[in-house]
């Protein structure tokens, strides 16, 4: 399983639309795709549904077609995780959806992860709850990749998750939070990672499928730079270029050159654009911007910016693959 997870502890990345779109493009380049929304403020499900079809997810009482049905017996005391229901949003494309109620998990988690020291086979099964349910999944749908958008913060649920990722990616903005959030995302990935090759040694069931703990850092995508003649303005350009170094050192550990700037930066997967003005049809077509048609309003100066989307969206689907088959 190829699982990638999209993480940064900052929000307001452009994170949720990042996956939504990747996901539309690996299935538009012929790759079944398995997208796990595990952040409990559910955007992803909210962009892939229509609110008829979340309501009927999301009703009063327990939700069984959620994440949260499927942790619900772990949550409850009363069995181990379900195989996910998932919503087929096009051939190729399979969601588990999200639950706001997903958060209530948190404090199982952090319970969970001292006693794994304890050698607790329960405390395993709850530490491997998203890793055992995605993989069934995937296994289920054949899927090639599998994309988990993840909350912003550096919780237990999170920790639990990016345990079960083999891959990173890390969305920025070109401002001072954005740096700031990777300082403190890198070392605690480095300690996750350390913590859990220690304690998925002390697992009592031989057979119960635990994820490496890889968390590989796969690199990061520059989102919503504004373009003046081609090039970022100023005030992005600022932060941009502070990104390469402090990449490297909090989030790989590495003595970092200082001059490197991002277009050189191999650890740059992608700057994206923003696209304003298709934004707005997009989200009233439900489709991802590249594949918006004149029939949905992209006409004039718009078609272009939809080809653009399209290959920017591609390269950067094209550079995960090439990272996570390394």
């Amino acid at each position: 399983m190829n699982a990638v997870a999209f993480f940064n502890n900052k929000g307001g990345v452009g994170k949720t639309t990042l996956v939504y779109h990747l996901a539309w493009m690996f299935a538009e380049m012929g790759l079944t795709v398995v997208v796990a929304d595990l952040d409990p403020q559910s955007n992803l499900t909210s962009m892939f549904l229509d609110e008829d079809r979340l309501i009927e997810l999301w009703p009063e009482g327990r939700h069984p077609l959620t994440i949260q049905g499927v942790v619900d017996p772990i949550m409850r005391g009363i069995g181990d995780v379900k195989l996910p229901h998932t919503e087929q949003i096009a051939s190729r494309i399979h969601l588990i959806p999200g639950d706001l109620g997903l958060s209530g998990f948190e404090d199982k988690l952090s319970e969970a992860w001292p006693k794994c020291h304890n050698r607790d086979e329960s405390a395993f099964r709850v530490m491997t709850a998203f890793y055992r349910a995605i993989l069934q999944s995937a296994d289920k749908h054949g899927a090639d990749v599998v994309l988990v958008d993840v909350g912003p913060n550096l919780g237990a649920l999170n920790r639990a998750v990016l345990i079960g990722s083999q891959h990173v990616v890390i969305p920025l903005a070109a401002d001072l939070f954005s740096l700031q959030g990777l300082r403190n995302l890198g070392p605690q990935l480095r300690t996750w990672r350390a913590a859990w090759t220690d304690l998925r040694t002390k697992s009592p069931d031989p057979d119960l499928p635990l994820p490496s703990g890889e968390m590989k850092p796969a690199g990061y995508v520059v989102t919503q730079h504004a373009n003046r003649a081609d090039r970022p303005v100023k005030a992005y350009l600022r932060w941009m270029n502070r990104i390469p170094a402090e990449y490297c050192e909090s989030v790989l550990g590495q003595t970092a050159s200082g001059d490197l700037r991002v277009e050189e930066d191999s650890n740059c997967l992608a700057r994206l654009k923003h696209y304003r003005s298709l934004m707005p049809l997009a989200m009233e077509a439900r489709k991802p911007i590249f594949l918006l048609r004149p029939s949905d309003g992209a006409i004039g100066a718009h078609v272009e910016a939809v080809r653009d989307c399209y290959e920017d969206f591609r390269n950067l689907a094209q550079q995960i693959l090439a990272r996570i088959h390394e």
